[in-house]
């Protein structure tokens, strides 16, 4: 039995890693998975990948190509969910403003840095004009912590996917003023380039059978309530979610590395590009015959 230590958000994205833990699919691959959620996010799984406290993380794709270029021993496995992630854009629900453009010079909340929420702040900038360098951040971890400090004014916006946040903007705690698609898909998985070497035909195992749980997990029976009452979310949401959202066994492109490295470089975040070999390894693939 070897062990992969496997790290990702406590959000409906990873509900399929969940449901093949329960049925005991990792195990009957000769695989003892477990499984740390890690509320922080992108940020803290970055810092796990490289002191080797998790093996793999199930991660945002901007937030780990980022690590990697910074020196993150890691690689990307493949893609996990293809479809875009949808950003929301929150203030304080007490907060009289009716346009992000009135926020200019705001604190925005970040979960960690290097995080999505930190990431995607400067694309937010770009697409209002904001000066990227000028921006102000303040350090919350979750999103517990991010509902602290917009209620406490130390910041005064913050992005977090948008439907995890629909039951805090529900309560008049956040109000969402807009949403922002990432221009790439939303999860990849990725692996320390020692759980590579060390436990290759274990990682090629992890991904064929969580493919094969994401194949079908929207034709699940009643997924829509599972997930809702799985996540405190409305069915009506859950839906919607469920209809944008689509799964991957995919390699990332470099088409989508480009655009990725393009966007740092306007707003600053990298100065060079990096060859998509340097982000990337492909596991060899397991076909049904042999698993």
């Amino acid at each position: 039995m070897i062990t992969i230590k496997i790290g990702g958000v406590p959000e409906h994205f990873n509900l399929p890693w969940h449901l093949a833990l329960e049925d005991g699919a990792f195990e009957k691959a000769g695989i003892n998975l477990e499984w740390q959620d890690v509320p922080e996010g992108t940020g803290r799984m970055s810092k796990m990948l490289r002191s080797k406290e998790i093996d793999v993380a199930c991660i945002l794709t901007d937030g780990i190509v980022k690590d990697i270029i910074a020196g993150n021993e890691s690689r990307i496995l493949q893609v996990y969910v293809q479809s875009p992630l949808l950003w929301g854009v929150h203030i304080p629900g007490q907060l009289t403003v009716s346009k992000l453009s009135e926020l200019n010079g705001a604190t925005v909340a970040i979960s960690r840095y290097g995080s999505g929420s930190h990431l995607m702040s400067y694309l937010l900038a770009k697409r209002h004009g904001w000066e990227p360098s000028a921006m102000k951040f303040e350090l919350v971890n979750t999103l517990d912590g991010a509902v602290e400090a917009l209620q406490e004014n130390k910041a005064q916006v913050f992005l977090w996917e948008r439907y995890m946040t629909q039951p805090i903007v529900d309560q008049g705690i956040f109000k969402r003023l807009e949403t922002i698609a990432t221009p790439w898909p939303s999860f990849v998985i990725a692996a320390t380039t020692t759980a590579i070497k060390e436990k290759e035909e274990a990682l090629a195992k992890m991904l064929y059978i969580i493919n094969t749980y994401t194949a079908d997990f929207k034709e699940i029976p009643c997924i829509d309530t599972t997930i809702a009452a799985h996540y405190d979310l409305q069915v009506g949401d859950v839906q919607q979610w469920l209809m944008r959202t689509n799964f991957s066994d995919d390699q990332l492109w470099s088409e989508t590395v480009d655009i990725i490295l393009g966007e740092f470089i306007h707003v600053g975040i990298i100065e060079k590009e990096v060859p998509l070999e340097d982000l990337i390894h492909n596991l060899p693939k397991i076909d049904e015959e042999e698993e």
